[in-house]
């Protein structure tokens, strides 16, 4: 999920014209990259959590495989979650404070919090109980094993 959505602002800031100055990609740290200049820094900013989720569900879609539908909702879910808990937490290194200060509207952040948090987590909650359940962890592991049937 990280890699994703921070590569998401490296490629929203190339697009825009940003400088990329500083970039941390370690699976050990917080991931951030570093834009200066940045003439458009909301189309940097955006391109986080918006390619955070494209890319995995595009991903998904192609390779039409549980597991990978499984990471991908878990993606949706974790971009929404991201820039809800980082707007309460008010930090203004993290996205959301800096999406406000450069110039979103509460709207905007408001609609993609509640559209990814929503969906995501109802689609990761059913992967979730599809993977903990004995019957669909045993499918999935097994798959020379018949579906339930009944050959008593």
């Amino acid at each position: 999920m990280t890699l994703t959505h921070e590569l998401g602002h490296v490629v929203g800031g190339w697009s825009g014209g940003a400088n990329l100055v500083d970039l941390e990609l370690s699976p050990w740290r917080l991931p951030y990259s570093i834009h200066s200049p940045d003439p458009h820094p909301l189309l940097t900013l955006w391109s986080g959590p918006i390619l955070g989720v494209v890319v995995p569900v595009f991903a998904a879609a192609v390779i039409r495989r549980r597991p990978v539908w499984f990471v991908a909702d878990f993606c949706i879910l974790a971009n929404g979650s991201y820039l809800a808990l980082a707007w309460v937490a008010g930090d203004p290194h993290l996205d959301t404070p800096r999406l406000f200060q450069s110039g979103a509207t509460t709207l905007s952040v408001l609609a993609y919090c509640i559209l990814t948090i929503c969906l995501g987590y109802v689609r990761f909650r059913n992967g979730c109980i599809f993977y903990l359940s004995s019957n669909g962890a045993s499918r999935e592991t097994n798959v020379s094993q018949p579906p339930d049937s009944d050959l008593n």
